[in-house]
């Protein structure tokens, strides 16, 4: 019955890890700050500039910022962010 049990909870525990591991995925850190794709009220360029700052490079609707030693594409539509990868 034990052995059942943590069975259970390591399933639980990794299933858990890997809802985390998404949301991280579709969400760009500046400082205390978190950008996030696909909320009611996605934030507007304006409001990403002004918490990140200055992208490394934009072309069009697609702003690339580099965090963390990798480079993150910021997708826009109609003024607001659609997709963050």
């Amino acid at each position: 019955m034990m052995k059942q049990t943590s069975r259970w909870y390591l399933l639980a525990g990794l299933l858990g890890l890997s809802a985390v591991q998404s949301a991280q995925a579709a969400s760009l850190n500046c400082g205390v700050h978190v950008i996030q794709e696909g909320e009611r009220n996605s934030p507007t360029k304006y409001e990403v500039l002004k918490k990140c700052g200055e992208p490394k490079y934009r072309e069009g609707n697609s702003w690339i910022y580099s965090k963390g030693g990798r480079d993150i594409e910021v997708y826009f539509k109609d003024g607001k962010v659609e997709r963050i990868r």
